[in-house]
């Protein structure tokens, strides 16, 4: 194994807690841990609440593998019993619960997926339902007697619905518990999660004291922010980059999200080392690196960890040609096509135009062009994926999709 500094400090990369004092603590923990000199149980559990994975899911999971390059015991824990709770953690009102068959049919496209950051030969898959499910009534009322009312309700999502007069369901308290008996059920060392998972993960210390185990490590990392550098990445709010998406697709999502998330993105979803990331952001700073260019180092490795090396150099060509060549934005805006539509409605769809008199207008006159073609003609009907760049005017610009 490497020495202990360097582990630590590739490990508490990107961690936060929300205050000094329980990183020093965390931090501590688990440097006695690694003093230990031998590999230790980690893992992170998912619940399987969405078919397809985005770049923010993949964070925690980036830190697992983490640990597993450096030789320790990784668990990809699927929520098979919580996943039908439904997580409280970030919401303000109660989740939908899912059904057994919607958990397990979305646990198979996350394991999938999770296998693209993952070292399959090296993960252990496991199901909390193995264990959750064999709780009696007796068992979950013990579980229940570790914990106030007090301690939930000053948690913030939960004190804000109560002081909105929210309803907060009994079943969401459950939560907390199962999840924390998770980490007494498999004897961990290290929980990995969202910094909005604190709650839970302490849970899970507290509760393997009760039971007569070492607390567990809690690393916890803060939610990526999406392509705008603003809102967290969500699917919902089209500021995502898909782990499954075309490699040009991811490449030139990446190239659009703002100089100031660059950092972020590098800490939390890139293989790259401390060491590493400080001498990027300090040639950032001193002006000896362009961002531009440290933005396609960003692209190039978020397209290599997902489609592989070959498939990033053809990326990062492609966007040479397409945009840099033809100096066309990197930011511009992005309108999705599921099925073929005509030009006319696409310019009106992307609100490239006020009105479809305008659009024929200005086709006629040679002002549209697709991919740096002119067309000339209103009934052109454009297909997914035929075209990758709608151009209306010298300065209107929408980058098209295929969903």
């Amino acid at each position: 194994m490497r020495p202990i500094d360097e582990q630590l400090a590739i490990l508490m990369q990107g961690a936060e807690f929300g205050d000094e004092e329980t990183y020093r603590v965390m931090e501590r923990e688990l440097r006695e841990r690694l003093e230990e000199g031998r590999p230790l149980r980690v893992y992170l559990g998912v619940d399987p609440t969405v078919p397809d994975l985005h770049l923010g899911h993949t964070v925690p999971m980036r830190k697992l593998r983490q640990f597993q390059d450096l030789g320790h015991e990784v668990t990809f824990l699927i929520g098979t019993f919580t996943g039908l709770i439904g997580d409280p953690s970030d919401k303000d009102t109660a989740r939908s619960q899912q059904t057994s068959d919607q958990v397990m049919e979305n646990a198979q496209t996350y394991i999938e997926q999770a296998y693209k950051v993952l070292d399959q030969e090296r993960t252990k898959i496991r199901y909390n339902g193995d264990w959750l499910s064999q709780l009696t009534f007796a068992d979950v009322i013990s579980l229940a007697s570790h914990f106030t009312v007090q301690q939930f309700l000053v948690r913030d999502n939960f004190s804000k619905r109560y002081a909105k007069g929210t309803p907060i369901w009994l079943h969401e308290f459950f939560y907390a518990l199962m999840q924390g008996y998770d980490a007494v059920a498999m004897e961990t060392d290290v929980q990995i999660g969202g910094t909005e998972q604190l709650f839970n993960l302490l849970a899970g210390r507290k509760l393997q004291e009760s039971f007569g185990q070492r607390p567990q490590i809690a690393i916890t990392l803060p939610i990526l922010v999406g392509t705008d550098g603003q809102l967290r990445m969500s699917k919902s709010t089209g500021n995502y980059i898909g782990v499954d998406e075309p490699p040009e697709q991811q490449y030139g999502k990446v190239m659009s999200i703002p100089d100031e998330a660059m950092p972020q993105y590098y800490r939390l979803v890139t293989r790259f080392e401390p060491t590493q990331i400080a001498q990027i952001e300090t040639d950032l700073k001193s002006g000896r690196l362009h961002p531009r260019d440290a933005k396609m180092q960003l692209a190039r490795e978020i397209v290599s960890i997902f489609h592989g090396n070959d498939a990033a150099a053809a990326a990062e060509e492609h966007f040479k040609t397409v945009f840099q060549q033809r100096e066309l934005p990197p930011d511009m805006p992005q309108h999705a096509l599921s099925s073929p539509t005509s030009l006319v409605d696409l310019m009106s769809e992307a609100g490239m135009v006020s009105s479809k008199r305008e659009a024929r207008r200005l086709i006629q006159q040679g002002g549209v062009k697709l991919d740096g073609e002119v067309i000339d003609s209103a009934d052109t009907v454009v297909e997914p994926g035929q075209a990758e760049v709608l151009q209306v005017g010298r300065r209107r610009f929408v980058q098209l999709t295929a969903e």
